[in-house]
């Protein structure tokens, strides 16, 4: 009787160099913790107004990518009316603001309730659609909220809403442009860790299933609907919420702020940076605000500099910056490399 023995793939060798040193790094859970250190940091080493503007801009921009990143990135949504919901937030805390003196804290939860009612309104008829189409619907339900903003007097009209406050807690003004970074500083961080939990999560895996093959994730039992409702009003919370943040800003906003080129800065943010991945959107989201400011001294040509580093970034990185990694082939590693019965009877004998 010949015995089969059990073949098994050879071990890595030890010591795989730089590149496998980087990609260690990269997937080090501490990579979180150091971006948020350098962000606290940043202040320390230049304050001067115009640096803290264009920070916090950067900032509030990284929130909305992470954002969107959970409609695009995760659950396979092509959205290109984003801006509506950093519109709607930016209003409906401007408005409680400006008109019943709400404190912009105190109008969170409003902005979340009207969010939410956006994105069921806008996404019960729509998200039985798909690709193209749902891109078209979502780009014209993005144009109907700013030219609806233009034209209501409650809004403002074309120019908008000022004189919203300051962000303060307990009567303590935080407008200042330091203590103001530091507190978009601590909402956003924390906005990216509810997000990529949320993408560890069960849900977030059924967003996987569906951006992968929403056919094949409806045969095996995911309710496609609601979990891409799941994933449009995650999308539309964050968006809102950075809508307050950036009219505690400026103190002012306007239709001008939410067109389509908006919308497409920050889809662009999630492209650039890799579609599904956390850090890689924050990157993404950093190089869109920060470069085009590093390239301020082209004058006229620094927009023309800025399309062909992004077209260089493309065309050497196609998958993103930082593009989303899976932990399956890992696994699939391990588990070929746990001893088999039939290692066992092969080694007794």
């Amino acid at each position: 009787m010949t015995t089969t023995k059990a073949v098994r793939p050879p071990n890595r060798p030890a010591g795989g160099g730089a590149g496998d040193a980087v990609k260690g790094v990269l997937r080090s859970r501490w990579i979180g913790p150091i971006g948020l250190f350098a962000g606290a940091v940043a202040p320390i080493l230049i304050a001067t107004p115009y640096a803290m503007n264009v920070m916090t801009s950067a900032l509030i921009f990284v929130m909305l990518a992470v954002g969107l990143n959970i409609v695009v990135g995760q659950c396979g949504l092509l959205d290109l009316g984003y801006a509506a919901f950093f519109a709607v937030g930016a209003y409906t805390s401007g408005i409680l603001a400006t008109r019943l003196h709400w404190p912009l804290f105190a109008t969170v939860p409003a902005v979340i309730v009207v969010t939410v009612l956006a994105g069921i309104v806008v996404g019960g008829p729509t998200l039985r659609l798909r690709s193209d189409y749902l891109a078209i619907v979502t780009l014209g339900f993005g144009e109907i909220i700013r030219v609806t903003a233009n034209n209501l007097d409650i809004t403002g009209g074309p120019e908008g809403i000022y004189g919203i406050p300051s962000l303060s807690v307990g009567g303590v003004d935080l407008g200042n442009s330091v203590v103001f970074y530091y507190v978009v500083l601590a909402i956003v961080a924390c906005a990216v860790l509810g997000a990529n939990r949320l993408i560890r999560s069960r849900l977030g895996r059924a967003w996987r299933f569906i951006r992968e093959d929403e056919d094949a994730a409806e045969a095996m039992g995911v309710h496609t609907y609601r979990v891409k409702m799941a994933a449009y009003i995650a999308g539309a919370v964050w968006g809102g919420l950075a809508g307050v943040l950036f009219g505690a800003q400026l103190s002012a906003i306007s239709p001008a702020s939410f067109t389509f080129l908006q919308s497409a800065l920050v889809l662009m943010a999630v492209v650039l940076g890799g579609m599904g991945s956390t850090p890689g959107v924050v990157i993404g989201a950093l190089f869109v605000t920060m470069l085009p400011e590093a390239l301020r001294g082209l004058s006229d040509y620094r927009y023309f500099a800025f399309g062909a580093l992004l077209i260089i970034v493309m065309v050497l990185r196609p998958q993103g910056l930082w593009p989303a990694r899976t932990r399956e082939p890992e696994r699939t590693a391990r588990r070929s490399t746990r001893p088999t019965p039939l290692d066992s009877e092969v080694s007794g004998r």
